[in-house]
């Protein structure tokens, strides 16, 4: 009889795991929605397990840049071995065009229950839009 030895006691649980039905890529990503209103636009970003002060908001170049990042320090004092961690540590990033006239003062920001709310106002275009033009074929 020939016995195989187990690595450790948690290893159904991680084989269980790797699965790729709990596979996450996706949980480096800020899930958004933008809402367009007379006036405005909305961007609401979930960023659950945040707090407000690791979030960054800045306008540079014509783009609204949203980071926020998550010290896994807090979780290591803890007492206790993690068998399975799948919520994400570090930075993530999100940017969006909103044009070369908005300034920082422009654009207001809550952050409330794990949800950043953005609220982006429309700029008339200042850039005449010329009429159709037709090019006759010889």
């Amino acid at each position: 009889m020939m016995m195989i030895p187990r690595r450790n006691s948690f290893d159904l649980w991680e084989e269980l795991f790797n699965d790729p039905f709990f596979d996450s890529h996706e949980s480096k990503i800020m899930r958004t929605d933008i809402k367009e209103n007379d006036k405005d636009y909305c961007i609401l970003i979930d960023l659950p397990g945040y707090e407000k002060e690791d979030i960054k908001i800045d306008v540079e170049n014509g783009y609204l840049n949203v980071s926020a990042t998550m010290n896994s320090k807090k979780e290591e004092k803890e007492h206790g071995k993690f068998v399975r961690r799948e919520r994400y540590f570090g930075e993530c990033s999100r940017s969006f065009y909103v044009g070369d006239e908005l300034e920082a003062e422009d654009i207001k920001a809550s952050f409330k229950n794990g949800t950043l709310r953005l609220e982006v106002p429309k700029k008339e275009e200042t850039k005449e839009i010329s009429q159709k033009k037709y090019i006759d074929i010889e």
